[in-house]
């Protein structure tokens, strides 16, 4: 199997996941983790609205779950998927869990086109790639572009654009 198609099973299924998290009443996104050998370790949904919480976006509760399951484990060859470009704060949480690459279906500028501007959703205008740009041992970050797959879930659920 190529990387090309390995990408696109992982992601259909995070964004499955994603579609999950919609409809428990959280905002769409989903993330798995998965180990040099293919198979999913860990997986993370954005549970923010129903917890009250904040950093429950998909890719940080992965994160915890997977830090905690692996403890002390190195992470470097493990690559988490993810059905959107991750924020600053998950950046910063990938960084330090030491994940070696990072594989997402949607961008967070298309993201921002598809929530609007009276959106809760908080975009910064840093992307993944520049906001670990400088940081030694930066995790590999690839968006593979899912199409209307990846942008769906997302289609309906923010007010959208003006």
């Amino acid at each position: 199997m190529t990387d090309s198609a390995r990408h696109g099973d992982y992601l259909t299924h995070v964004i499955e996941l994603a579609w999950a998290a919609r409809e428990a009443g959280n905002r769409p996104f989903g993330a798995v983790l998965v180990d040099p050998e293919g198979l999913i370790v860990e997986s993370g949904l954005n549970d923010a609205v129903v917890s009250g919480d904040v950093t429950g976006h998909s890719e940080t509760n992965l994160v915890r779950a997977a830090t905690r399951k692996l403890r002390g484990a190195d992470l470097s060859g493990y690559t988490m998927y993810t059905s959107a470009e991750p924020c600053l704060m998950c950046a910063g949480a990938i960084y330090l869990s030491g994940i070696g690459r990072v594989v997402y279906a949607l961008p967070a500028s298309e993201l921002g086109v598809i929530a609007g501007a009276d959106s809760p959703v908080r975009t910064v205008p840093t992307d993944l790639a520049q906001a670990l740009r400088d940081a030694p041992d930066a995790p590999e970050i690839i968006h593979h572009d899912m199409g209307e797959a990846g942008s769906s879930v997302h289609r309906g659920f923010w007010p959208g654009p003006r």
